[in-house]
């Protein structure tokens, strides 16, 4: 309260700093634990079908693992959008599908320069231990991409979009001023009824009273 003037000072806001709850922490991780899965999945259907392609069928390196990326690709992204972010209404075509394409792409790309130096360094050993370098290199390749692939995932492909404008909290500032949610609401006051007895005494006690009639001792004497 101001001494001088003896009113209180403006409503002010303080914003709390941010804060990483618990909740938060834990949603983020089961998310992390769930895209680890679907990692798993996804690099288990591509390792097997380059293993069998390499060292049963003896396809070629690079056209081996472009036939296992393209098959694993499809489960990555179905169990990504459905089962680890929870999005299950119809996918786009240009926010969602077109992107995670250029991402197996660049993760095709990168796996088949290393899957292809792997395999000119190995071509004079055993075919069991050229088709582990193969492997091997396929994912290291992969898993370089891992952690950047999750944060756009997470961030732009599969973001959960916000339901509603949140309002930040507020607490009282430094010279105990009052919030903006404990200031008065601004506008005009409501109509308040009166009951008709206390309306007929306002309106009693607010009319002038009539002055009472002079006597006729005073009459007489004033004549």
């Amino acid at each position: 309260m101001d001494p001088r003037s003896g009113t209180p000072p403006p409503a002010t806001a303080t914003a709390r700093p941010t804060r990483w709850p618990a909740a938060l922490v834990g949603d983020r991780l089961a998310t992390l634990a769930r895209y680890s899965m679907v990692s798993v999945v996804s690099t288990s259907t591509s390792l097997v079908t380059l293993g069998l392609l390499v060292g049963v069928a003896g396809v070629g390196a690079t056209p081996a693992n472009l036939a296992a990326t393209a098959l694993g690709t499809v489960p990555s992204f179905e169990l990504n959008r459905r089962w680890v972010w929870g999005q299950h209404g119809r996918r786009s075509l240009v926010r969602q599908v077109v992107p995670f394409c250029v991402l197996s792409l660049t993760g095709l790309v990168l796996s088949t320069l290393a899957v292809g130096a792997a395999a000119s360094r190995t071509a004079g050993w055993g075919r069991g231990w050229h088709t582990v370098a193969v492997l091997a290199a396929n994912v290291a390749a992969y898993g370089s991409l891992w952690v950047a692939q999750f944060v756009i995932l997470d961030r732009l492909l599969f973001a959960r979009r916000p339901t509603g404008a949140q309002v930040p909290e507020t607490t009282p500032g430094a010279s105990g001023s009052r919030t903006v949610k404990d200031a008065p609401p601004s506008g005009p006051r409501p109509a308040v009824a009166v009951p008709p007895a206390e309306a007929t005494m306002a309106a009693t006690m607010e009319s002038p009273r009539p002055l009472p009639p002079l006597s006729r001792d005073r009459e007489g004497s004033a004549r």
